[in-house]
């Protein structure tokens, strides 16, 4: 994958993605969470290779499942490296939206779909994910982890390239189709994350702001009325039945 083909947004954020990959307590942590990560994309795979009805497919599926593991031991093995060297510490922000992996967050359900629609899913997601850990090659300054990304950069182009070529396979008239709808259900999974997240920093800004600048002007307003109180005991005014009798 040349450079130029990265998207323009990483690019524009390389330095910021050179501070996140600075730390290597956060790298080894992110790291870990990239196996994560792979781990379930492969389970989704195998999944997808056993419901097929094509045989190619299924043969590229489990290939294509056979990396994700491996890239998940990549990973898992480099992470757990660098944190038993470094030990405990390190950087308390994750800016995980910024380092998202490769799927990006993306959840999939593999039998939800059909071939057409979880290639046009897995053609973008590796596009996304090649571009993406070319950067992060690129700017993680440790050797070792960088090579990790050279060695998982190499299948994903080829993740990319046969996605692409299958799609075009089984579905050559609307292929074009199904890669519109995989972008704007992208897109739609993209806005409810960040909605999400929106709506969670908001609530508690609204709750702080509660606390601190609500909640004192009823606390005075009750200090208030205590003032007007007369201390000790006062006699209780009785009150007129309203019935002289239960009859």
């Amino acid at each position: 994958m040349d450079e130029h083909r990265a998207p323009s947004l990483e690019r524009i954020l390389r330095p910021v993605h050179r501070w996140v990959w600075r730390d290597a307590h956060r790298c080894a942590r992110k790291l870990l969470t990239f196996a994560a990560t792979e781990a379930d994309g492969g389970r989704d795979l195998s999944r997808a290779a056993e419901l097929t009805t094509d045989p190619l497919l299924r043969r590229l599926f489990l290939r294509h499942a056979l990396d994700e593991s491996h890239h998940a031991e990549l990973f898992r093995a480099r992470g757990r490296t660098m944190l038993a060297a470094l030990g405990g510490g390190g950087g308390w922000l994750e800016a995980r939206w910024l380092t998202p992996g490769e799927r990006g967050g993306d959840d999939l359900r593999v039998e939800d779909v059909k071939d057409a629609s979880l290639l046009a899913f897995l053609h973008l997601s590796e596009k996304v994910a090649a571009a993406r850990f070319e950067v992060y090659r690129d700017v993680i300054p440790d050797e070792e982890t960088r090579e990790v990304f050279r060695r998982i950069l190499r299948d994903e182009v080829f993740h990319v390239h046969y996605t692409r070529t299958q799609l075009e396979r089984i579905a050559p008239e609307r292929h074009r189709r199904e890669l519109w709808l995989a972008r704007a259900s992208r897109l739609w999974k993209g806005y409810l994350r960040v909605a999400t997240a929106l709506a969670g920093r908001l609530g508690t800004v609204i709750l702080l702001a509660q606390y601190f600048l609500v909640l004192p002007l009823f606390a005075l307003a009750a200090k208030r009325a205590a003032r007007r109180e007369r201390p000790g005991w006062s006699e209780r005014q009785r009150e007129q039945p309203t019935l002289e009798s239960q009859y």
